[in-house]
């Protein structure tokens, strides 16, 4: 049976993080139903509600970054280094489910949010902890970004380009929304557990961990003694010209990944019109294709520059060869499949002024479904709202806004 209200309508969860990565875990949990309360500082609250206005990030007036990240949350302003601050904290921390927290282990204890400060208040607690390089070793209080501990420093960086060009930037939150949904996973293994032993416990990962995991491929090979290059080779000099990109003439790219090469490679020459590839004793055989990679990368590319990238899709897709499309960023926030999937959502209750629609979590539970997506809070929105529930009067309220514990 559907539950209209999500599978997670009775958990309450504390969203304690900064920017994105334990914050968009939090986030896939919202969108199953479950009651997220954001921690904010006083002031500026969570850094990440100005990331789009930092460049290379396109410059919109919509704060699109803060909507995809936290919506269907609430947000309290709480200064905790605050004493009073602390109190209203451990109410919270009383009450909830899971605990999300990113702050650097050296930060945790005097705010009093450690893992054993926490499980002390609400033993059956799940608490989640995210960092940048891992709770142990020399740089377990270093600060991580998705570009400098998932994406630079696992390989991934180094690998993702050609031989001889520089490193390439990547999305912003490419790693972060990755180690997200390996986080909300550990949170649902962490909550099975509770169901089990009825007690709660930490549950982790790392930014590093996640993009370890990514490269892992080749990181195996690496530990296996294989000397691995680093970098995915030159197009203009491939190993494969069949797994390799092509430019088209209205300046599009697409990417064979022939697997099936005895199926892929007759079903290529028909589409290309050059049934004479197939006695060209250079390309005989997938030997002989791979002896030949340059050759064939420079046959290939004299074709795919003739015609658009429109009939490339259709002719290819006629005899049903592997490949896929070089998309821009604006082509797939209107891709029809993503549309179709549900992948693109509409937000309640958007307007002109925020955003009318955004990104689905990549998880789906078949015969639940997930809430609406609803707008993201603006900074201690739900102060009052949550403080009320916990048993705050109003004068007592006023009292704390004025002592600067709340905003």
């Amino acid at each position: 049976m559907t539950n209209s209200k999500g599978i997670f309508s009775n958990l309450k969860v504390i969203d304690c993080a900064s920017f994105i990565a334990g914050p968009a875990a939090a986030t896939i949990l919202s969108d199953f139903g479950a009651d997220v309360i954001k921690i904010e500082p006083p002031g500026m609250g969570d850094p990440h509600r100005f990331l789009y206005m930092v460049e290379p990030n396109p410059k919109s007036k919509k704060n699109y970054f803060w909507q995809l990240t936290n919506r269907n949350k609430r947000s309290i302003s709480l200064n905790l280094k605050d004493a009073e601050a602390q109190k209203i904290l451990k109410k919270l921390i009383a009450e909830a489910d899971v605990f999300v927290v990113n702050f650097p282990p050296h930060v945790r204890k005097p705010l009093g949010i450690t893992y054993e400060q926490v499980s002390e208040i609400n033993p059956k607690l799940i608490y989640a902890d995210i960092t940048g390089y891992g709770e142990k070793g020399p740089e377990a209080d270093k600060p991580g970004f998705d570009i400098t501990a998932y994406w630079a420093r696992t390989g991934l960086m180094d690998s993702a380009r050609n031989e001889g060009s520089p490193p390439a930037i990547p999305v912003s939150g490419i790693g972060d929304h990755a180690t997200a949904s390996t986080l909300y996973g550990a949170i649902v293994t962490g909550l099975y557990r509770r169901e089990k032993t009825g007690t709660g416990c930490k549950v982790s990962t790392s930014l590093i961990a996640e993009g370890a995991w990514a490269a892992a491929g080749w990181i195996q090979a690496a530990l296996d003694g294989v000397t691995v290059s680093g970098t995915s080779g030159d197009r203009e000099k491939p190993h494969n010209a069949l797994a390799n990109t092509y430019q088209t003439s209205d300046d599009r790219w697409l990417i064979l990944a022939f697997v099936a090469e005895a199926k892929d490679w007759p079903g290529l020459v028909n589409a290309l019109a050059r049934p004479e590839l197939l006695s060209d004793t250079r390309f005989a055989d997938p030997k002989a294709r791979h002896s030949n990679a340059i050759e064939l990368m420079q046959v290939l590319q004299e074709e795919f520059i003739k015609h658009p990238l429109s009939y490339w899709r259709e002719v290819l897709d006629q005899v049903h060869v592997t490949f896929g499309v070089v998309q821009t960023i604006s082509e797939i926030a209107r891709d029809p499949q993503l549309i179709a999937n549900d992948v693109i959502r509409q937000i309640e209750n958007g307007d002109a002024d925020t955003s009318m629609q955004t990104v689905d979590s990549p998880l789906k539970v078949w015969g639940e479904e997930k809430v609406a997506p609803r707008l993201a809070p603006g900074l201690g929105q739900h102060t009052t709202e949550i403080l009320k529930h916990l048993g705050y009067n109003d004068a007592e309220i006023e009292q704390l806004k004025l002592a600067g514990a709340i905003a």
